[in-house]
């Protein structure tokens, strides 16, 4: 008998999000972002959910070959373009987009012999510092992919380090329109963030992310409040629940510390699952349609919530980890992360499984 331990994927929430995102960003295009397996969700199911989405972008290449191969016929971006020039002619036979965002790109492309030109997402560097042409190359080395001739279309864009905090995108836009002053191109600007409070970043394409499973890209705003809701349930049940009293402890290390009479139960979850290790004593979690706080530190299988407000719970009873009824930002704040990491990081060896 397997372990009680599973995940399901709503995929009408999935078609939810996209759908509130679609009308936030007014006129955009918006492509569903569904990189690391669709952060955990599976590519094949989401993209299979979202068939007429406006276009996908991932990072793996693998991922992107089986979506075009599974019919979709729209645009498929590769949001850190390709490594190597032996990918190229793969790329342009599955006909996908590419951001091109460095010299060594550039270099591929003038000597690549292509079936056929690909359409190139030109990356500007506007504080984020990862990818990106620096504002000073950015004319000369657009110039440098205009004439390569493997471009049959090109789009600017760029990717915003703060559009989820106060800072906002204000110093990021200053720093791209410089660098693309009088150039007439189309535009790809927004994230999640950007999407849904700098509507002066919609331009031509966005890049919806964490909100299309149903977290919130701030931390001071919850997903709710967006209108989306979670794709992701993360759920399992009751193990074992033990009677315990004052003096004794919980938990690898001894770290709780029972100081009265006390209940608690044993829930099939823990790191090896994905669930974070380091999450504190208090994190919440829902048992029963109650919600309660873990006690003790989270094992590799197992964890144990204080059962002081389910007097009923017993052997079996319904758990949920985060998901409807506790959304996975309120577990990953506690534990000191953001919802990314936890969809992304859920274990192989959980079973997930499609739910209405």
């Amino acid at each position: 008998m397997s372990r009680p331990i599973h995940a399901t994927v709503s995929v009408s929430a999935l078609r939810h999000n996209y759908v509130v995102a679609k009308r936030a960003a007014l006129q955009s295009k918006v492509y569903a972002v569904v990189k690391a397996n669709a952060y955990g969700h599976g590519i094949e199911r989401v993209t299979k959910a979202l068939v007429r989405a406006d276009g996908f972008a991932t990072v793996e290449l693998e991922g992107a070959i089986a979506t075009r191969g599974r019919g979709f016929a729209g645009p498929i971006l590769l949001l850190e373009g390709f490594f190597e020039a032996r990918e190229l002619p793969v790329v342009a036979d599955a006909d996908l987009a590419v951001v091109v965002h460095s010299e060594e790109q550039l270099r591929m492309l003038e000597s690549a012999k292509l079936s056929r030109p690909l359409d190139a997402f030109f990356k500007i560097n506007t504080g984020m510092n990862r990818l990106g042409f620096a504002i000073a190359e950015a004319r000369r080395a657009l110039e440098r992919l205009r004439k390569t001739g493997a471009a049959k279309s090109i789009t600017l864009m760029t990717h915003f380090a703060t559009a989820d905090g106060p800072e906002g995108i204000g110093e990021a836009m200053r720093r791209f329109n410089q660098a693309t002053e009088g150039i007439d191109l189309p535009r790809s600007l927004a994230n999640s963030a950007a999407i849904f409070a700098h509507p002066e970043t919609h331009a031509d394409v966005a890049r919806l992310g964490i909100a299309l499973y149903g977290a919130t890209p701030f931390g001071d705003r919850a997903a709710e409040s967006l209108g989306v809701k979670p794709a992701m349930t993360l759920a399992s049940q009751l193990i074992a629940v033990q009677d315990l009293q004052p003096g004794e402890t919980i938990g690898y290390g001894g770290t709780f510390h029972v100081d009265k009479p006390m209940r608690v139960g044993v829930v099939a979850c823990g790191y090896a699952d994905g669930y974070p290790r380091h999450a504190p004593s208090g994190t919440p979690v829902v048992v029963g349609g109650v919600r309660v706080k873990t006690a003790g530190r989270v094992s590799m299988d197992m964890m144990t919530v204080d059962l002081a407000d389910v007097p009923g719970a017993r052997v079996g009873t319904p758990v949920t980890l985060w998901g409807e009824g506790l959304p996975i930002d309120d577990v990953a704040t506690p534990a000191g992360t953001v919802g990314y990491e936890l969809m992304c990081a859920l274990a192989p060896r959980v079973p997930v499984s499609d739910a209405p």
